[in-house]
């Protein structure tokens, strides 16, 4: 087998109206109805994923909070997903929008040792939401 790229990442939703305002509402997807029940929602109209990667949760919390272990007041996320926005600037402005929205952001705009500009906080489903700016994947980078 060869995998040729990622074909399609969503989260399993409990709440469906709860998770649509975080992703269409808060993060601005172009999400819409893919069935006419209004029971399938997504898009298709979203550029692909840049990367792939196996994250471990002692990494991930010591980029999140600055130690190897997750705090036990969070839930430990189940996946991350990272949605790069134009400009490091971008990743602030996406913060001050999510905290005006009722958002707990985790980690607001920093640049991180490999120079990617990150936010995260976690989505309705508990997956590990980072908005960010990482330039090497940038046609201007």
């Amino acid at each position: 087998m060869r995998v040729q790229f990622v074909a399609g990442f969503g989260p399993i939703v409990k709440d469906q109206a709860t998770s649509e305002r975080f992703y269409k509402d808060a993060l601005g997807l172009p999400i819409k109805a893919l069935t006419p029940d209004g029971t399938y929602v997504g898009t298709d109209d979203l550029d692909g994923v840049k990367a792939f990667a196996l994250w471990r949760l002692a990494d991930a919390a010591e980029s999140t909070f600055g130690t190897k272990e997750w705090p036990k007041d969070v839930p430990a996320p189940q996946a991350w997903l990272e949605f790069d926005v134009e400009s490091a600037a971008a990743v602030a402005a996406a913060v001050q929008e999510l905290e005006a929205k009722g958002y707990r952001v985790l980690v607001k705009a920093r640049e991180e040792p490999w120079k990617q500009v990150v936010s995260r906080l976690l989505s309705p489903e508990g997956l590990l939401v980072g908005v960010v700016y990482t330039p090497w994947m940038h046609k201007e980078a």
